[in-house]
């Protein structure tokens, strides 16, 4: 594995970077504890590239490739604090605009990727039920064969981007009987007819980040709205929570080391009891395994980028990053509060908010048990 980025690949991750610390922080800690997303500041990441990162310049991409999607998405983690805004994008970058490009039609590509890429439109994943979460194959969602197409009847929950998305990729099941066999995939509009958005769901953290749950009530999708052939959903699926195992956490990377400067250059400011507090063992090796996180973080996430791009599998090592990666991120948001002390657990001061927005990690795309279980079968366990 050669990690020796090219001139053009850290270009493109100084600018990310200069571009989010000037435009993307603005008014966080309000918007934060509102809870507000900002459509202004999504659209702004539309016009600079990021929802267009990976996908093919005919559909208004920059047509990048994986270890440079993952290095600019550390960048952007790097430089903008908004969390929760990485987080919407990349929901709807690796869990609807990639299922599409993998295996959408030329007119469903044309349809909804150009207008993702350009920020026009927002796009959703429903999977999660209120009775099926880890166990993601036991959906209730059902997908009715009927003239023209299909109805569905169900109810989607935790979705990301729900309130604010003109579109949504929902799983659904033709045949319950068969199992994880059963379940399609399909592209369904916003004004669609028994389509509609519950409520947004309040958070501990990715406050930025909307929330909201599907309901279909004998909703009419026509054939030409369902994604790949019947009974593909599954593949789909997993397909889509692969590239988010192996891309969404490239963000907290790039959070987990600005964490790290910003506790190093506080431990060499920090004076009490007549020296900087970084000399104070106990101090400087809780910054130490912060360090060490990083690093290990970093390798296994480069390596998982390096096996996609060799177009070879990257299940268990995927499934290892994002556990390992997520369970950092909580760690070292904890031990950067401990580093500031009092002023860590105040909200001006924004230690505290990594905290809250790391959690979510070991949640979503799978829990950090979920991910022990795949380890443990690629095993053999």
């Amino acid at each position: 594995m050669d990690f020796a980025w090219s001139e053009e690949q850290l270009a493109y991750k100084k600018a990310v970077i200069d571009f989010a610390q000037k435009e993307l922080n603005d008014d966080l800690i309000a918007r934060d504890h509102a809870g507000q997303f900002s459509l202004e500041n999504w659209r702004k990441c539309a016009r600079f590239g990021i929802q267009g990162l990976p996908m093919p310049e005919e559909y208004g991409g920059s047509n990048a490739d994986i270890l440079t999607t993952m290095l600019v998405m550390e960048g952007l983690g790097y430089g903008c604090r908004d969390n929760g805004l990485i987080f919407a994008i990349n929901a709807q970058l690796l869990s609807v605009q990639m299922p599409i490009l993998l295996f959408g039609t030329e007119a469903q590509k044309q349809k909804y990727l150009c207008p993702m890429c350009s920020g026009e439109m927002i796009g959703a994943h429903g999977m999660s039920e209120p009775d099926s979460g880890s166990d993601a194959y036991s959906l209730r969602t059902r997908a009715t064969r009927v003239d023209g197409g299909y109805v569905l009847n169900g109810t989607k929950t935790f979705v990301t981007n729900a309130p604010v998305a003109d579109m949504a990729l929902v799983f659904a099941t033709v045949a319950p009987e068969r199992g994880m066999w059963g379940i399609t995939a399909f592209l369904v509009d916003k004004g669609t007819p028994g389509f509609t958005v519950s409520r947004n769901l309040e958070k501990m953290g990715l406050r930025t980040s909307p929330m909201g749950e599907l309901i279909f009530q004998d909703c009419f999708i026509p054939e030409e709205n369902r994604l790949g052939p019947e009974g593909i959903g599954a593949k789909i699926f997993n397909g889509s929570m692969e590239w988010e195992r192996s891309c969404i956490l490239a963000s907290q990377l790039g959070a987990m080391e600005r964490q790290l400067e910003e506790a190093v250059r506080y431990a060499r400011e920090r004076r009490q009891f007549g020296q900087p507090i970084g000399k104070f063992q106990s101090v400087a090796n809780r910054i130490v395994d912060m360090k060490i996180r990083l690093e290990t973080s970093r390798l296994l996430l480069y390596q998982v980028a390096w096996l996609k791009q060799m177009g070879k599998p990257a299940v268990m090592e995927a499934a290892m990053a994002k556990l390992y990666l997520s369970e950092c991120f909580v760690q070292s948001s904890l031990d950067a509060v401990r580093t500031f002390g009092g002023y860590g657990y105040m909200t001006e001061f924004e230690v505290e908010r990594d905290l809250r927005d790391a959690v979510g990690g070991t949640l979503y795309s799978g829990t950090s048990d979920i991910q022990r279980n795949i380890i443990a079968r690629m095993l053999g366990l």
